[in-house]
Order: C-alpha cells, then structure tokens, then sequence
C-alpha cells in the first residue's frame, strides 16, 4: 500500500505492507478519506517530542472496516466508521473518568506513535472504544472530523461550563475556533465573538452566522471582559490576549498547541481570578457528535474547501502548511 511518512524532518511518499492485527482488541481500516492537521505540521517542524521518525502521520480520517480481531464486539467487516483521533482502553484510572487523551495505555498514537491515517490501511488499537458507527443517512464527508477537530471545538466549549446566555470569545477563526465557535452555540452562549487577522475567515464566521461580533485585532479594538475566552490560535501573543480580554473570574479555556514556551504572568494578573484549562482534547463524545450531525444540529461540510486524491498529497500538504488559497481543511481521497 502507499502511505506518507515523516522522516528526518521531511514527508514523503513510500511503499508499506498492510497492516496486521496484532491485538485481538485492533480493526483494520482502508481509509476513505482523511485531512491534514496542524498537528501534523507540528511533527514535521519537530515540535512533537513524543512522535517517531519516519511514522505515517495522519489521525483525522474515516473509512470502512477491513478485517476485525477476535476480541471486537461492536464492528464487522464493512462497516463505515469515524475514528477517534486519540486510541484509549476504556479501563485505566483516567479513561473510567473521561480523561482519555492521557490513558495509560493509549493517547495520541496514530499518526504520532504508531502509524495513521494517511496511507490507504491502518490498525487501529482498542477498536470498540475507538471508533463510531455511522448512520446510513450520513457520508464521509459529513464526519471526517468528527473525532479531532470537531471534537476539540466542542471539547473547548464544554470546558467554558457555559449555563446559557455567555459572551464567549474564541480567538483564531481556522478550522477549531470555527468549530468550538458552533458547539460553543449549541450550548447555549448567548454571544460569540471571534477574533482573527484572516479577515476572510472572519467574513466566513458571520456570514455562517457561527459569531455575532469579529474582530480583528490588527484593525479593532478588542472588547474586553468575556465570561468564557476560547484560545484556538496558538500564536506568539494570544495567549496573553486571551488572559487580558477575559473578565475576572472567567475561564480561559486553552485549545491551541504552541510550539514555544507561553508565559504566566502570575503578578500581573493576580486578582483576577481566573481559571485556566489546557491541553490535549478529551474526545469522549464522539457518538453523540455523529448524532448532531446526522440530526442537522451541527455541520462542518464548510470546512472542506479543498479535495485531492493520495497521489497528489504532497501538494495538499503544501497548499495547507502555506494556508494558499483561503485553505481551511483539506480532504484527501484514498
């Protein structure tokens, strides 16, 4: 089979053998379709300590099941299925509560640690926690992001503990802020205000209608004193905007991955009270994303401004590393 690899810093395309079950608890998938991450960008740069040279990147991805290990209860060969960006035992002290991106036995792997999605099979571990089942009336478009972004867009909202009625500011406009903009609605924020200096990324907020108020900070004052800040950019000063523009006593929910150190400047925010939430997302609602989806309440088919086929991801990547041509997410078709 063909797949993408990083190795030394750099992504190219290679021969591999299809993956084995090698855990009766695994599923094969041939893979359907699968998108480009900043995460994957991330590891190419070096910013990833954890991932292993020379792995096949990709964790966003759907297809169909391939073969099962005897251990599956929940999927059978041809199945169409969403997969979880994060792979967890469902058993260890922190999965039991929720906390899945840091299971003992799992976490982050595929496209990290064990090979992704951006070949046309791969094994996926822990297989009934995993993945999601998709409904007949929903496609794989319709999903493909359901078990990272999409996620880590409703996992930042719910981290806000929105009651209903919040002004919630999300800073960075891409893929995550747009969705944690959507989800941030579903729950019941009574304001969204978006922050970016991609001015057609903020066009594109308002006119969905996922944000009430954009700004841009380059052009706009920024209003201060948000209940809930969503910190989706990741880039050298939003942290600190975050921070600054929330009201005492809020929360900063913090979704972006940086790749240098963030300062905490304790004194001069002393006071304030704030309440800080980082990290990698817990993508624990995978199934009842699908279930929004396929009920109409959420939609993320916006997102796919772009589409090649595997043969040509080298330009996909590209495109998307160098945000050309008003790039939000990338479908690449296996």
């Amino acid at each position: 089979m063909k797949a993408l690899i990083c190795k030394d810093k750099r992504i190219e395309i290679v021969e591999k053998p299809i993956p084995k079950i090698l855990v009766n608890t695994d599923v094969i998938i041939k893979v359907k379709l699968s998108s480009i991450c900043t995460s994957d960008l991330h590891i190419i740069n070096g910013s990833v300590p954890l991932a292993k040279d020379g792995i096949v990147l990709g964790h966003e991805f759907v297809g169909e099941v391939y073969e099962v290990g005897n251990d599956v209860k929940n999927f059978k060969k041809g199945d169409r299925v969403s997969v979880n960006c994060e792979t967890f035992c469902g058993k260890c002290f922190f999965c039991k509560r929720g906390y899945i991106n840091n299971c003992i036995n799992g976490g982050w792997l595929l496209g990290c640690t064990i090979d992704g999605g951006h070949a046309q099979y791969v094994r996926v571990p822990y297989a009934d926690n995993t993945l999601t089942k998709l409904p007949d009336n929903v496609t794989y478009e319709q999903v493909l992001f359901v078990g990272d972004i999409l996620s880590s867009g409703y996992w930042s909202a719910q981290l806000c503990e929105i009651q209903g009625g919040e002004t919630v500011a999300v800073i960075g406009a891409g893929p995550v802020g747009l969705c944690a903009m959507q989800c941030a609605k579903l729950l019941g924020a009574g304001k969204i205000i978006a922050i970016d200096i991609n001015s057609q990324r903020l066009q594109l907020a308002q006119k969905l209608k996922l944000a009430d108020i954009i700004i841009n900070p380059q052009k706009d004052n920024i209003p201060q004193g948000a209940d809930c800040v969503i910190e989706c950019a990741g880039g050298k000063n939003t942290f600190e905007m975050a921070w600054k523009i929330a009201r005492p006593n809020a929360i900063v929910a913090v979704a972006a991955m940086y790749e240098e150190n963030q300062i905490l400047p304790l004194p001069q925010m002393y006071g304030k009270n704030l309440t800080f939430k980082t990290g990698g997302v817990d993508a624990v609602h995978c199934k009842k994303l699908v279930e929004l989806i396929s009920n109409g309440k959420l939609n993320t088919d916006f997102l796919i401004t772009h589409k090649f086929s595997f043969e040509n991801i080298m330009d996909a990547y590209k495109l998307f590393a160098n945000k050309q041509d008003n790039c939000l997410k990338i479908a690449i078709i296996s």
